[in-house]
């Protein structure tokens, strides 16, 4: 078998270095001997943005950006969102297979019962201002967990951490719906562990103050494809976040709240952001073509279009 291997040549000084690739990737560290003169600290890579950067070996997803390629385990997510539900692309992204039904029934009860939060992180998110962004609060709240597991620290542990996942995917989505309605001035209903994933979120969300909510199947469809579709995406920012704190050895809800940082950022999940507030403004279907009129005046800026990853 040919070695992988490159040769640079540093003409500065006609020196040549064979080099041996890792999966195809060249080792930044070996760069560093390539020096001039030789007590230099060597040559370094300059990457803003992680561009052409990889800071890890993974298995879980792919993305071809300039062919418009996101593959979560080898399965292209046109399939995973016409054929799976979220909670068995879950299970693909932790443990590398799809589920089989038992696998999905466990999972899915083991979200069940554990959505629902303490009474007192209610209290919690109720103590910030009515005025506050919802990001805002759940950057807090998921933070706050940590305070709730103490056995959460014990990172070493593939069982303990596996628990920790669990319940992060069960309670992530009750503070992000309980943060929501604190915004809105609303009352926070209990989670329905009766209800699929997708339609719990938007109980969750929509219920009536008395928390009824009767789910609408095309609306809980469309959310359960939105989850999947942003289940992963490679080493993001808020991936490459969560990871950067995490490797300290930090909880994971620790972590998970420096990722939720990053989203919060206008140039991360602030885009998702200015996509709902135009939908916000238009208001009605009858409103489009008004809007786009003015789109096209250059008076308004139609959000939600392009991508800085996919190009095609």
């Amino acid at each position: 078998m040919t070695k992988e291997a490159v040769t640079i040549t540093d003409h500065r000084t006609g020196e040549s270095y064979d080099i041996d690739l890792v999966d195809g990737a060249l080792p930044a560290i070996a760069l560093r001997q390539i020096k001039t003169p030789d007590d230099d600290f060597g040559l370094m890579t300059y990457d803003p943005a992680f561009t052409n950067t990889a800071s890890c070996r993974s298995t879980i997803t792919y993305i071809d950006g300039d062919k418009g390629i996101l593959e979560y385990r080898g399965y292209p997510i046109e399939a995973l969102a016409e054929k799976s539900s979220f909670l068995e692309v879950a299970h693909l992204l932790l443990h590398g297979e799809l589920p089989s039904g038992d696998e999905l029934n466990q999972l899915a009860g083991i979200v069940g019962e554990n959505m629902a939060v303490d009474a007192s992180m209610k209290k919690f998110i109720d103590g910030f201002l009515p005025e506050a962004h919802p990001m805002g609060m759940l950057i807090s709240s998921v933070a706050c967990l940590s305070t709730y597991y103490p056995d959460a620290k014990n990172v070493s542990d593939p069982e303990n951490r596996l628990q920790q996942i669990h319940r992060l995917l069960s309670k992530v989505p009750t503070l992000s719906a309980y943060a929501f309605r604190r915004n809105a001035g609303l009352s926070y209903p209990d989670p329905d562990p009766s209800l699929s994933f997708a339609a719990n979120f938007l109980k969750m969300i929509f219920a009536d103050e008395d928390g009824s909510y009767t789910p609408d199947p095309v609306l809980e469809r469309a959310m359960d494809v939105l989850f999947t579709l942003h289940a992963d995406h490679e080493q993001n920012c808020s991936t490459s976040a969560m990871r950067g704190v995490g490797s300290s050895y930090s909880d994971p809800y620790s972590s998970l709240a420096a990722a939720a940082a990053a989203l919060y950022g206008p140039l991360h999940g602030g885009a998702n952001e200015a996509v709902l507030r135009m939908l916000d403004e238009i208001g009605d279907k009858d409103n489009i073509p008004a809007f786009i009129e003015q789109v096209k005046n250059g008076d308004m800026r139609l959000m939600g279009f392009g991508h800085r990853v996919y190009k095609n």
